[in-house]
């Protein structure tokens, strides 16, 4: 069985989550900043970041990235995976600013699919262009997986050249649209997966915590936080994704799982050493 650390990650702000939803959603660089160090001490090794204007409109800007990644790492010393996803409607070329910032990771989405109302659109040109861009800034692709298809979309880019295996995968589970949060179906997916690689479950909504257990009992890896899901409990808010991540650390530990700090969850996850 493996006894590997869990690497955990807090989703902190997302691009669809509003302050109607939840007050305790952080906007600016300075609030990002600070909710990254208070996942950090409650355990998330890695930040997985969206940006927004002051307004709270989702952005995919630089320079917003670059201010919001220079005050994470002032505060905290955490592996920061910026989205290339950005927000459903964004062209590549929005999409993919945050690379010029030079993140340790970015995340980079296998396929298209039905995302609630609207078409996530990722195609296979786009894809291909930014995984060579990642490859070039010697940037950690995370493979965000909505739909078992995307698995297999990875499988074949790899053996393109475009995608290096073993990977680091993200199965995102129960967006309407793609694979429903089940553990039949996580079983699936971590079936159809390379000799070597990982996983990381991002369960949506009510299902954030019960996949998260589960995917730490499988020997896999766990993401939380307001961009997937603002409850702590049953009608009760999360006061910030920190508080997701505390109960994710207390999930790890109950499976057996050390959690891993940031310097071992760049070794796991094969991130190079930079000056």
């Amino acid at each position: 069985m493996q006894t590997e650390p869990a690497i955990l990650t807090a989703a902190i702000c997302g691009a669809e989550t509003t302050r109607e939803q939840t007050p305790y959603l952080p906007i600016t660089a300075e609030e990002l900043g600070e909710e990254a160090a208070r996942c950090a001490a409650a355990g998330a090794s890695v930040i997985h970041l969206h940006v927004r204007k002051n307004d709270g409109t989702p952005t995919q800007d630089r320079a917003l990235f670059d201010k919001a990644i220079r005050a994470i790492r002032a505060r905290c010393d955490v592996i920061v995976q910026t989205s290339t996803g950005g927000a459903v409607g964004m062209s590549a070329a929005e999409r993919a600013q945050p690379l010029d910032c030079n993140p340790e990771m970015a995340t980079l989405n296998a396929g298209s699919l039905n995302f609630g109302e609207d078409v996530f659109l990722n195609p296979f040109p786009m894809v291909r262009e930014f995984a060579a861009r990642m490859r070039e800034k010697r940037i950690v692709p995370e493979l965000e997986c909505y739909d078992a298809g995307h698995i297999e979309s990875c499988l074949w880019l790899a053996g393109q050249g475009v995608i290096d295996l073993p990977a680091h995968f993200d199965f995102v589970m129960g967006v309407r649209g793609g694979i429903a949060a089940t553990e039949e179906n996580l079983r699936f997916l971590v079936g159809k997966l390379p000799p070597g690689c990982s996983f990381n479950v991002a369960g949506i909504g009510r299902f954030q915590l019960p996949m998260a257990e589960l995917s730490l009992r499988m020997g896999g890896h766990a993401r939380c936080g307001l961009e997937d899901n603002v409850y702590l409990s049953k009608g009760v808010l999360a006061k910030g994704s920190y508080e997701l991540v505390a109960e994710l650390s207390k999930l790890a530990r109950a499976a057996g799982r050390e959690i891993a700090t940031p310097a071992r969850a760049r070794q796991l996850l094969r991130i190079p050493a930079r000056a």
